[in-house]
């Protein structure tokens, strides 16, 4: 009886340590621009073992980067959706390479590229200057006229008021919205863009801030407000689910 348990058991203990190990190998084109090497940007294409990585883009880039080529250049943080510094196109589409799952079963090879129309530093690196300028701009904190409350007690709001703030404040600044519309391609030296006119509007519809009109007047001219023709790029691509569009209807009926 000690014996057969014995066989038994070495049985057992080889069909568990015999596993099969299946690959599944996918190509990648990867933007690449180096401007010191004096070469012309290209799209490299890399393999990558996509069962062998996480699944998400960002874990593809990597794993490029680890065990590939260790000069690609890309942002990223937080790896959760909420620094927003991971934004890139993505086969044709904004979104955070973080949350961008790989599709596995894709045949062809996927394509990973900066955000589009936009100054490329390096790679899949692009310039955020004049994004940031632009958000700076609205002046995006509470601005108040009245004196601050005593004993350094809080400005407090309704929780009705506080409900408008919902759907504008979880923006992250990604810029995949304003680097997703055409009006801002070609006017982003005056159109302020989805995502910082949701941001403005943030502030404009705030009931403890007490700049209202001056906010309104601010983006209220013919390029920064108006170059916005409602295609909806911008709330097609937000990784946070966010309306832009909606928003900014919103402050053209406030101005008008």
């Amino acid at each position: 009886m000690r014996a057969s348990a014995s066989a038994s058991a070495s049985t057992s203990a080889t069909t568990t340590t015999t596993t099969t190990t299946t690959t599944n190998v996918q190509q990648f084109r990867v933007y690449r621009w180096d401007p010191d090497s004096g070469d012309e940007p290209k799209y490299k294409t890399y393999d990558v073992d996509t069962n062998d990585c996480g699944p998400m883009m960002l874990d593809v880039l990597f794993k490029i980067k680890d065990e590939q080529d260790q000069t690609l250049s890309f942002r990223r943080s937080c790896r959760e959706g909420i620094c927003g510094s991971c934004a890139m196109n993505i086969n044709g589409r904004n979104g955070l390479a973080c949350l961008t799952k790989v599709e596995k079963t894709e045949k062809g090879a996927q394509t990973i590229a900066p955000l589009p129309h936009m100054f490329v530093v390096r790679d899949l690196v692009v310039d955020m200057a004049n994004f940031y300028a632009q958000y700076k701009s609205i002046e995006p904190f509470l601005k108040t006229k009245s004196d601050a409350p005593a004993n350094g007690a809080e400005r407090l709001q309704t929780k009705e008021d506080r409900a408008k703030l919902d759907g504008l404040y979880e923006c992250i600044l990604c810029a995949c919205c304003s680097t997703s519309c055409p009006s801002y391609w070609w006017n982003s030296d005056k159109y302020l863009g989805p995502a910082v006119l949701l941001q403005a509007y943030r502030w404009i519809i705030d009931s403890r801030d007490e700049f209202t009109e001056e906010r309104l007047a601010n983006v209220n001219d013919a390029f920064k407000l108006y170059r916005c023709h409602t295609i909806m790029n911008c709330s097609k691509v937000c990784p946070k689910g966010l309306n832009p569009a909606l928003k900014i209807a919103k402050i053209k009926q406030m101005v008008a």
